[in-house]
């Protein structure tokens, strides 16, 4: 149940994701052609803004989700086993806590901003800063799961065998 759950939201993300970009395609190329007619709509760059940090959070989530983020390993993987675990534990419970902390101070973000209109359209700028509520939560749920993965995995090596193990076969 919890496999069929995650299928479907990162296909949900994937999904949101290819909306916003299209979105925010369309809105940037609104902009263009209307300055290049004389008589720009005002209020294309700010949607754009609005729309590029949605763009952004929806990869930030996607790219936590396949655990593919930027991260250099070089000193990481010199590491022994229980090294190399204990090192790993560290980095997934800073990853909880920083997705715990930047969802509650975007909270506060949120509720601060609730009040105030953007400049050129009729929505709150709370909206600015909801998706980075979403971000923080979706990224404390995953250092949390990949925690328990690793704490379940305690024992077994975290790297592939270079080659495949001899079986003792002579060819």
């Amino acid at each position: 149940m919890i496999a069929f759950a995650r299928t479907v939201f990162d296909r949900a993300m994937e999904i949101l994701a290819g909306i916003l970009i299209v979105t925010l395609l369309v809105c940037v190329t609104l902009g263009i052609v209307t300055r290049a007619l004389g008589d720009p709509l005002i209020w294309t760059d700010e949607v754009s803004r609005f729309l590029m940090l949605w763009v952004a959070v929806c990869g930030w989530v996607i790219a936590s989700r396949r655990q593919v983020h930027i991260r250099i390993r070089f000193f990481h993987d010199l590491l022994p086993r229980q090294g190399w675990r204990a090192t790993e534990t560290v980095m997934q419970i800073a990853m909880i806590v920083f997705g715990l902390l930047v969802g509650w101070y975007s909270i506060h973000l949120v509720a601060v901003n609730r009040d105030l209109e953007a400049t050129t359209v009729p929505i709150s700028m709370g909206l600015l800063y909801a998706p980075m509520v979403f971000a923080g939560f979706v990224t404390a749920v995953q250092g949390l799961f990949e925690l328990i993965a690793n704490l379940r995995n305690w024992t077994v090596s975290p790297y592939e065998p270079a080659e495949p193990p001899i079986t003792g076969e002579v060819l």
